[in-house]
């Protein structure tokens, strides 16, 4: 389709703003995951998504708004994971702890969706300090939020082999059987939690 044709039947759709917001801060992430954080432009984000480069910056006033957008997207969307999987555990302790590994280690019945998402978190945060620091606000106050139930010691290293494990899967390294080790680690919290009561 020529550039003509493409302005032309932009003209014809009705406007949607949030389904199109939606697929910008879509597409930045997959661009992000699968070239780099230095290919989001908004010109290679207008493209992808079939607008011009004003209609991003309708949205966006700068790479850095869009970028920031898409880090705030992937964090609700992990939060709103372990808040899912907090919400169907019935034992308290440790509840955060076994949250975040469901959200963490994929074992493949998880969708391509969530880890997509959550890759696009670490790529961005790991690229990024100020995208660090909101990373760790939100970590820290999760802590002092689940302060009663999941700051033991043993906790925390489970939380550790977590973000250990998620990004050797991030990178490409095998690990020999990741669910054994998952039940592992589950079992830890359970272990943990008789130890303390």
């Amino acid at each position: 389709m020529d550039t003509k044709t493409e302005t032309k039947n932009a003209h014809k759709r009705k406007k949607q703003p949030e389904l199109v917001r939606r697929a910008l801060l879509d597409e930045a992430a997959r661009i992000t995951l699968e070239q780099g954080l230095s290919k989001v432009t908004f010109q290679a984000v207008a493209d992808a998504v079939g607008v011009t480069k004003g209609g991003v910056m309708h949205h966006f006033a700068t790479k850095d708004a869009l970028i920031l957008e898409v880090f705030y997207d992937a964090m609700a969307k992990f939060e709103a994971e372990v808040n899912a999987a907090m919400a169907k555990d019935p034992v308290s302790y440790g509840s955060f702890t076994r949250a975040y590994i469901d959200a963490t280690i994929s074992l493949g019945e998880k969708g391509q969706a969530e880890f997509n998402s959550q890759a696009t978190l670490y790529v961005l945060m790991l690229g990024d300090r100020m995208l660090r620091e909101r990373w760790a606000e939100w970590s820290n106050e999760q802590l002092k939020k689940y302060a009663a139930t999941d700051n033991s010691e043993t906790l925390c290293m489970v939380r550790l082999v977590a973000d250990g494990i998620w990004l050797s899967d991030f990178s490409g390294i095998d690990i020999s059987d990741k669910a054994s080790i998952r039940e592992r680690l589950i079992n830890m919290t359970q272990q943990d939690f008789d130890k303390q009561f």
